[in-house]
């Protein structure tokens, strides 16, 4: 659904002198409104709280969500979830129930200027008696001056913000804002409810109107194409439909038959998962290089080869791929790996990362994947330890700690003149005069003999350290 479709074609900052001529193109249900020949994902939008699915924890009896779309809320609220989980359709629900004013912006058409004058409009409105609900699309397009611009008229209640977002608002949206609002959580519908949604969209007149039927298989495919996202499942589903009934058209020898004009009596033609497949290229990763599924992703494929689980990091890492991440991303997150989470337990598994991210930056995509893959199949398969990321992190605590001392003067540079005079370098034991190689000899600055940073687990490689760095510790610091 367009943005044109969504806000209508009027925008607020014409060259009409006063504002509120501009609003009324912005206002009320027709915001939503939809024709005949509108995407039928448009056209099955919910009318009534009944028909919304998937969303019941946020629309149960007495929740923020639901006394809001019933028209007695008085908090604003950010809509944070996935495309196609309902953020859209919920403004529309509030649009439809509230006695309110009700003014709709999209991020990627608005600006500073177009927001003041809504506030403007419904500042003037609330003296006669007249509330505004101000529906922001995509708020985390919104530039931090954009989104201040709204401090005020939420904070007072001059409008009732209704913002919806894809990205974590923890990351997008501004502080005070945030603070002002209720934020609700939208989840991706479950395999039942986008099955449903389906199956309702063939049957229902603002649908296909039955002049198709589907497959339990067909059905199975799209929700799986889906991923949870609603607006998808019904895009799919209009382009499968169309398949059918081109083919039919085909074999009744009339090329101009479409669904939207099949009024026989005839069996309607069946959508098959061989139209399906046919009709859908492969299915759309949902991942965002620049949002929140990007960090989400990511992390997961990081947390997975962490927890061993090769298949889970293959995974995550095929879904990266398929997205367009860049590999030198992936195989920069890998490198950090290998020293954060397996480190000396498997010293050679820094050499496969960093190895996989020279290959990556040689020979490229799509050849690099198997580079990358090599890479997560050796981490997640070797031993695991946070050992190299606790000392690091236990000796940066000391020295920002101001526990760092002098060094002694025994280790200090000795090659300049004068410095033998600064009694430096006298006294320091060349290692490799005694014939193991380690001798008593203080290294560490005074305060911090007793430090111990590194403490090796027994996994992998790091259980040969752990056998004799008890010793070499006692070796040079003269302690039993």
């Amino acid at each position: 659904m367009s943005q044109d479709s969504l806000f209508g074609s009027a925008r607020l900052g014409s060259d009409t002198n006063d504002p509120s001529e501009d609003l009324q193109n912005l206002r009320g249900t027709q915001l939503f409104q939809t024709g005949d020949d509108a995407p039928l994902a448009a056209r099955m939008r919910p009318r009534t709280l009944d028909e919304v699915l998937g969303q019941g924890h946020l629309l149960d009896e007495g929740k923020p969500l639901r006394r809001l779309v019933e028209g007695f809320g008085r908090s604003s609220v950010i809509l944070y979830g996935p495309p196609g989980t309902g953020k859209t359709t919920i403004a529309s629900l509030i649009a439809a129930q509230m006695n309110h004013n009700f003014v709709g912006l999209s991020a990627l058409d608005s600006g500073v200027k177009q927001v003041r004058e809504v506030i403007t409009v419904a500042r003037r409105d609330a003296q006669l008696g007249k509330k505004t609900v101000l529906f922001l699309d995509e708020v985390h397009r919104f530039s931090k001056t954009q989104q201040d611009a709204l401090l005020a008229a939420v904070e007072n209640q001059t409008v009732l913000l209704v913002a919806a977002t894809t990205e974590n608002p923890s990351f997008s949206v501004v502080s005070p804002l945030l603070s002002r609002s209720l934020l609700l959580t939208l989840q991706p519908l479950d395999n039942a409810a986008v099955a449903e949604l389906v199956r309702r969209a063939v049957s229902d007149n603002r649908g296909l109107a039955r002049r198709v039927e589907i497959s339990d298989a067909a059905v199975k495919d799209i929700v799986r194409l889906a991923g949870g996202d609603a607006r998808r499942a019904l895009t799919y589903l209009e382009a499968a439909a169309e398949s059918a009934l081109a083919e039919e058209s085909a074999v009744d020898g009339d090329a101009t038959q479409t669904a939207v004009y099949r009024n026989d009596e005839q069996d309607p033609p069946e959508i098959t998962a061989d139209m399906v497949a046919q009709s859908v290229d492969k299915a759309l990763v949902r991942y965002d290089r620049d949002g929140d599924q990007h960090y989400d992703i990511s992390s997961a494929l990081i947390k997975s080869i962490r927890g061993s689980d090769v298949d889970a990091g293959l995974h995550y890492l095929a879904r990266m791929i398929e997205a367009g991440e860049d590999p030198r991303f992936i195989a920069r997150r890998l490198v950090i790996l290998a020293s954060e989470d397996i480190g000396m337990a498997d010293p050679q598994s820094l050499q496969v990362a960093v190895a996989a991210a020279q290959a990556v930056q040689l020979i490229g995509m799509p050849e690099g994947k198997l580079t990358l893959a090599q890479a997560v199949i050796h981490l997640a398969t070797a031993p695991k330890s946070a050992s190299v990321y606790q000392a690091i992190t236990a000796a940066l605590g000391d020295v920002r700690a101001g526990k760092t001392g002098m060094v002694p003067a025994h280790l200090r540079d000795g090659h300049y003149q004068g410095a033998k005079r600064l009694g430096n370098a006298q006294g320091y034991v060349y290692p490799h005069d005694d014939p193991r190689g380690v001798v008593k000899q203080q290294y560490i600055p005074d305060g911090l003999g007793d430090a111990v940073y590194y403490q090796p687990t027994d996994h992998g490689n790091e259980s040969r350290i752990s056998e004799y760095l008890g010793r070499l510790r006692r070796l040079v610091r003269g302690k039993k």
